[in-house]
């Protein structure tokens, strides 16, 4: 039996509406260096977006690597393999490997290519035990950057996407050069990427494969792989089959995540197949809706607090995020700042504060979503419209229109 853990996104260096994270961010990496010991795990995957910026500052660098030395010392022979995501500095990531490899961490970053071809010895990782025996091959691929897809022109006869087109390329060549290796023993392939099907974040998770096309087909990754251990979307879910999973992240990044479930992935795997465990992670700090469900009316938000019975003297990071559902009903212009001043006499963070969306937005708005529409098709000026409204349920008056016509023909 081989235990492997997946998870990913943790987003070390985060913050939240201007709220730093490293407190719940340290609490659910004791979690996880609990999960490590208990369930006596063999392989960690990390797939991408260990940090929340390509320059992640002394702290986040100094919370990563103490959790990396933590998770050694609760579980020495454990393997851990971590992938770049898009968030990530692939190279920056990379650079300390002879340090990691004293822990028996592997890190792979941009895909790399000689004369044309992929070198796929980077990306196949041979696990084996103590006696030598080989018990899991990895297919470790990051985010695919537009140099990991070289030609992304349209062919004439084309009429699918070919980022798609690429990137089914890069996992089949890769997988074709590991195959004649694996000689039966399990095989788990990574990927930072949107798959077609999966429930992303609003406002939370970058759009980011090249070329206006942000999701793939999950026939992109090789059908004989035991499992896919994906990242970049943070809610932690299944797509297309049980053994292509996202992990989720391990605290809501967004607003918009307040309803997740956070967790990591346990994989168990022998002669039989793959057996899948979520296993929960808790929250170091709450994070409310109010009202839990529907509006209220800005006047009732004090009332709301109050029925909170939080201590006046509840530390800062101890605070919970909260983010206010409002009625439109006697709303007035600058609401923001009486809703902050109403927030300001009790201890909590407010992150988000969204108003309720009129009839006919909403059904513009929705309707405008086509989801088979790539960005690259979009008119500017549309968007902006539609942006606009989703976020002042209003259209944008002559002189917002100026202001952004006067910006785009700067950009």
């Amino acid at each position: 039996m081989v235990r492997v853990l997946h998870t990913g996104d943790w987003h070390i260096g985060q913050t939240l509406r201007g709220y730093p994270r490293e407190y719940e961010q340290a609490r659910v990496f004791d979690q996880l260096v609990e999960v490590v010991a208990q369930r006596e795990i063999d392989v960690l995957i990390v797939a991408g977006d260990i940090f929340d910026s390509q320059n992640p500052s002394a702290e986040a660098q100094r919370l990563f690597y103490e959790t990396i030395e933590r998770l050694h010392t609760a579980r020495s022979s454990m393997k851990t393999v971590i992938v770049a995501g898009n968030h990530d500095a692939a190279g920056r990531l990379e650079a300390p490997h002879p340090l990691l490899a004293r822990f028996n961490v592997r890190v792979v970053g941009n895909v790399r290519r000689c004369e044309g071809k992929i070198d796929a010895g980077r990306h196949h990782i041979v696990l084996a035990d103590q006696n030598g025996e080989v018990f899991l091959h990895v297919l470790a691929v990051s985010y695919p950057t537009a140099t990991c897809l070289p030609n992304l022109t349209r062919l004439d006869d084309e009429t699918g996407s070919p980022v798609v087109r690429e990137v089914k390329k890069l996992y089949d060549e890769l997988y074709e050069s590991v195959r004649p290796k694996l000689q039966g023993v399990p095989l788990i392939v990574t990927g930072h990427l949107h798959v077609m099907g999966a429930i992303e974040s609003e406002g939370a998770e970058r759009r980011i494969l090249v070329g206006g096309q942000h999701a793939v087909p999950i026939d992109v990754f090789p059908a004989e792989a035991s499992y896919v251990a994906l990242g970049h979307l943070h809610k932690a879910q299944r797509v297309g089959r049980d053994t292509i999973r996202y992990s989720g992240s391990l605290i809501p990044l967004s607003a918009t995540e307040q309803p997740y479930k956070h967790s990591v992935t346990l994989l168990s795997i022998d002669s039989v197949g793959v057996a899948v465990e979520q296993i929960p992670i808790n929250r170091p700090v709450p994070f409310l809706r109010l009202p839990t469900t529907g509006e209220i009316r800005l006047a009732d938000l004090y009332d709301h607090l109050t029925q909170l019975e939080l201590p006046s003297d509840l530390e800062p990071h101890l605070r919970p995020f909260v983010q206010v559902r409002l009625a439109r009903e006697g709303l007035v212009s600058g609401y923001r700042a009486e809703l902050d001043r109403i927030a300001e006499g009790f201890p909590v963070r407010i992150v988000e504060a969204r108003v309720q969306l009129q009839e006919g937005v909403v059904a513009r708005v929705d309707a405008a979503a086509d989801p088979y529409t790539q960005l690259a098709d979009r008119d500017p000026e549309e968007m902006f419209k539609l942006a606009f409204m989703k976020q002042f349920n209003a259209e944008p008056t002559l002189a917002h229109l100026d202001v952004f016509h006067r910006a785009q023909a700067e950009v």
